[in-house]
């Protein structure tokens, strides 16, 4: 980026940031082996998130799970930053020379991430980095989910890999690395295929998806790889408004699966469903319906209550309704719709940004078409979106009081460089 590209100070996330961020869509995996479907860095990295939290939930002791977010968003960044690199590759040379890597993947991000929450989110990074005692328990279970979403990607291309003499060797290496970890009861009934398998196969299924889906972009990204980028960018709205714990880790994974139910009704753009009456409450019901029917019977039973409200799910006059852009709270498991959040910035709230989300996901949006228009791969369709969503935060307005319209203009001018 070069100085006169600077974005103005007081930004929430940088433009260079998200470039980092969605340079993971453009980094292949599995690229040595013949594949039925294109891998990316940045599904796999949605993936493990989402076992992440179905690992740590059914965990009997609690874990940080603010602490679980931030250091899987400093491994995605590291991951990033290294490039592609063969998996087994990158795990030799940060055996021998991980000091000197993290020492280079930090002063990578200093331009980019130092002035995020005044200098304290590279902090974190950095002590994460430097101090392996730093958030040990979550660490390890990321290791482990990690390696879940390795092997599921792996029965991917193992289908089509079954004739290289090398095959049968790769799949036992990840069996083995599973095989560590099965002390984790997650592990055990995913490998056992209960239930659980099957919902994590359910995410999974959203790489399949593309976003933009009747235009030509690049990188072309997933709705599964989408979530993660709305999930990130709400952690960091989160941290901008001085969230709790409990309402930034909430906020983060009600953000992570906002598009689920998309892996049974796939996606219906927003043209169509504003344009013809009535039809997005049909879609509202219909998603709740398949939820009840499709999704929470695959989720462990002491967690249907928590996941349902991570979904959107309430109930307001005796009807039940879908609301994953509401503000709300959960305490003493009723859900609440709410006004301003900052009312409940407590944990024992289990607050969500609703509207926060949505801004996210507006944000993930625009990004998404002006990083194509940029790299020169443009289409009406595309040239309108970027239009209309910044038209949806006119200059002054704001969300929670963190201003979106900023980080658009900022992204446009580092990207275009207007």
């Amino acid at each position: 980026m070069r100085p006169s590209d600077k974005p103005p100070g007081g930004l929430w996330i940088t433009p260079e940031l998200i470039r980092i961020l969605y340079d993971s869509a453009s980094m292949e995996r599995w690229n040595d082996y013949p594949r039925m479907v294109n891998l990316v860095e940045l599904d796999k990295q949605a993936h493990k998130f989402i076992i992440a939290w179905f690992l740590a939930k059914c965990e009997a002791r609690p874990y940080d799970f603010l602490g679980l977010i931030e250091a899987g968003i400093f491994e995605f960044l590291r991951r990033v930053i290294v490039t592609d690199i063969r998996p087994d590759v990158f795990r030799s040379v940060l055996t021998e020379k991980e000091a000197a890597i993290n020492a280079w993947v930090i002063a990578q991000l200093r331009e980019s991430a130092g002035a995020l929450e005044d200098g304290a989110f590279l902090a974190r990074l950095e002590r994460y980095f430097t101090d392996e005692s730093f958030l040990r328990e979550e660490r390890e279970l990321l290791k482990a989910a990690h390696y879940m979403a390795t092997r599921w990607e792996f029965a991917i291309v193992y289908q089509s890999s079954t004739f290289l003499a090398d095959a049968e060797r790769l799949k036992q290496e990840v069996e083995r690395e599973i095989e560590r970890y099965k002390h984790y009861r997650g592990v055990l009934d995913i490998g056992l295929n209960l239930p659980l398998a099957r919902i994590i196969d359910l995410n999974g299924r959203l790489r399949f998806q593309i976003r933009w889906a009747h235009t030509p972009r690049i990188p072309r990204t997933s709705v599964l790889g989408h979530l993660l980028i709305v999930a990130i960018f709400a952690y960091f709205y989160c941290r901008a408004v001085g969230a709790c714990p409990a309402r930034t880790a909430n906020t983060f994974y009600s953000a992570l699966f906002h598009d689920l139910p998309e892996a049974l009704t796939r996606d219906i753009i927003s043209p169509v469903k504003q344009s013809v009456e009535g039809l997005q409450d049909l879609i509202g019901e219909y998603e709740i319906n398949m939820i009840d029917r499709d999704i929470l019977p695959l989720v462990p039973e002491e967690l249907r209550g928590e996941f349902s409200y991570l979904l959107g799910l309430y109930e307001e006059g005796g009807v039940r309704r879908k609301g994953e852009f509401k503000n709300r709270v959960r305490a003493g498991g009723e859900v609440a719709l709410i006004g301003d959040p900052a009312a409940y910035n407590e944990d024992r709230w289990n607050t969500i940004d609703g509207a926060a989300v949505k801004a996210c996901d507006h944000l993930a949006a625009f990004t998404e078409a002006i990083i194509s228009l940029a790299l020169g791969v443009q289409s009406a369709e595309l040239r309108r979106g970027v239009v209309k969503l910044k038209a949806e935060y006119p200059r002054g307005g704001a969300i929670g009081g963190v201003d979106f319209r900023g980080v658009m203009d900022a992204t446009e001018r580092c990207l275009m460089g207007a």
